[in-house]
């Protein structure tokens, strides 16, 4: 059954913040999921993340984990003091989360965000190489806490790895694990693919996840997305997986720096009013 969510970061300036506060809000607004950070999982002892399951279960919201790895956990770096680095901290995320009962860490996992190509290099494959010993690597410690890692197909202009579907299908393939599978983006598929029908077809073996935004990652329903096309293919792959809106409107601080928000995207917004306005277009419109 497919179900909706929304990323914390939505409504934050920085990416460590307390979730719990995040777990009835999203409740209340009509949500199934929220995702939070991975990488502030990792760094929350035992008894606190163990306080966010119970607050989640609580209220019958699933949590989710999203993160795009520093430079410093790079696991597709061709030093390999730190790709060991991004895998051992990929690992402790892994534990952590099995900790929490499993579920779905997903994002720039397979090397690090934002990221060009190195200078100097005309081929990603020898990043791609690392990046795949990596995974498997990775793989082994999620089949193991029953985490799903799902890779994010992200646009040119934030990474260098995996821009299209059909770079995302080989990779997997080529992970061969079933800890691991593929999350695209309706923001990034806008910029990269010739047409969602085909990414996502392409993709439906794989298709674990579906994050989903505007052309300008305003909320979903507010903008020029085709989604009316973007439900039949999500309908011809039988995809039942969560599909979780990433909307970034608000400048300031480090997620404004990071996600390049240099003008207040919607001005004075209410943003409870806005999710669950949102919300409730996605259950119409892609369910």
């Amino acid at each position: 059954m497919r179900t909706v969510g929304i990323y914390y970061a939505y409504w934050t300036h920085e990416w460590d913040v307390d979730f719990i506060p995040f777990v009835k809000k999203v409740k209340d607004l009509g949500f199934d999921q929220l995702e939070v950070n991975g990488g502030t999982i990792v760094k929350m002892d035992r008894d606190a993340r163990m306080r966010l399951v119970d607050e989640a279960e609580k209220h019958q919201v699933t949590l989710s984990y999203g993160i795009g790895l520093p430079k410093e956990y790079d696991v597709s770096s061709l030093d390999e003091t730190t790709r060991k680095n991004g895998v051992d901290f990929m690992k402790r995320m892994i534990s952590s989360v099995g900790e929490m009962g499993g579920g779905m860490i997903g994002g720039t996992i397979h090397s690090y965000w934002p990221a060009s190509l190195e200078p100097g290099y005309d081929s990603k494959k020898p990043f791609w190489d690392q990046s795949v010993k990596s995974m498997k690597e990775m793989s082994k410690a999620a089949e193991d806490h029953g985490v799903l890692l799902n890779v994010e197909v992200i646009n040119r202009f934030e990474q260098f790895l995996l821009n299209i579907a059909e770079e995302a299908v080989a990779y997997v393939k080529q992970v061969d694990s079933p800890a691991v599978g593929v999350l695209l983006d309706t923001f990034h598929m806008n910029i990269e693919e010739d047409t969602f029908r085909d990414a996502i077809k392409l993709a439906a073996p794989y298709l674990s996840a579906l994050h989903i935004g505007e052309t300008n990652r305003k909320l979903p329903g507010t903008g020029r997305i085709p989604w009316g096309e973007i439900k039949q293919a999500l309908d011809d792959a039988d995809f039942d997986g969560p599909i979780v809106m990433e909307p970034f409107v608000m400048m300031g601080g480090q997620i404004g720096q990071d996600i390049a928000v240099w003008r207040p995207v919607i001005e004075n917004p209410d943003l409870d009013a806005l999710a669950a306005k949102s919300a409730e277009f996605v259950r119409k419109t892609l369910f």
